[in-house]
């Protein structure tokens, strides 16, 4: 009985004895030849991660001709974790774009002196804001219609407005343009 066992026990470990030394073997060789199939993971493992987000909240910059937007938008925005600076119209707006980086630009659309359209060509017509990402807020359906014509607004807002899906939207292009 006991030969039987070890004939038994032998047909179940001989492919191991067998498997175990070459593939120690293959992975010697091939790895001193630089051929490690794990070396692709590996080097995903010890590689920096994405560039770190910049500290700090993002930045929004809010554009509204009427002080009671601004202030309702900014106290939203500022209560949701952002740094809010708040700009009067389009000529205030690209002043402040001067002085600092913003993550998202909320502007309304019917402003005097530089209304939102001169402000969004502005901006898109800038090398250090052409990629700044820009939601519209308007109280007019015909100005809504002209602003779907517009590349790079990613947002249209009609007032009033719903705070929540507001907020979703810069939430998302502030974290995509960080």
């Amino acid at each position: 009985m006991f030969g039987e066992l070890s004939d038994g026990l032998a047909s179940y470990l001989v492919p191991f004895a067998i498997a175990v030394p070459l593939a120690l073997v293959i992975w010697f060789c091939s790895s001193r030849r630089g051929d490690d199939p794990l070396a692709d993971e590996r080097k995903e493992a010890a590689a920096p991660a994405a560039a770190p987000v910049p500290a700090g909240p993002a930045a929004v910059l809010l554009v509204d001709d009427s002080a009671v937007v601004r202030a309702k938008l900014g106290q939203l925005f500022q209560r949701a974790g952002y740094a809010v600076t708040l700009a009067k119209d389009g000529v205030d707006a690209l002043e402040q774009l001067g002085k600092q980086r913003y993550d998202v630009l909320v502007t309304d659309l019917e402003m005097p002196n530089k209304d939102g359209f001169e402000l969004i060509a502005a901006v898109q017509g800038s090398l250090d804001t052409e990629n700044l990402p820009i939601i519209a807020i308007t109280g007019h359906d015909e100005l809504q219609a002209r602003v779907h014509q517009i590349q790079g607004v990613f947002g249209i807002f009609k007032k009033p407005w719903n705070d929540r899906d507001l907020l979703k939207r810069v939430e998302t292009l502030a974290h995509l343009s960080r």
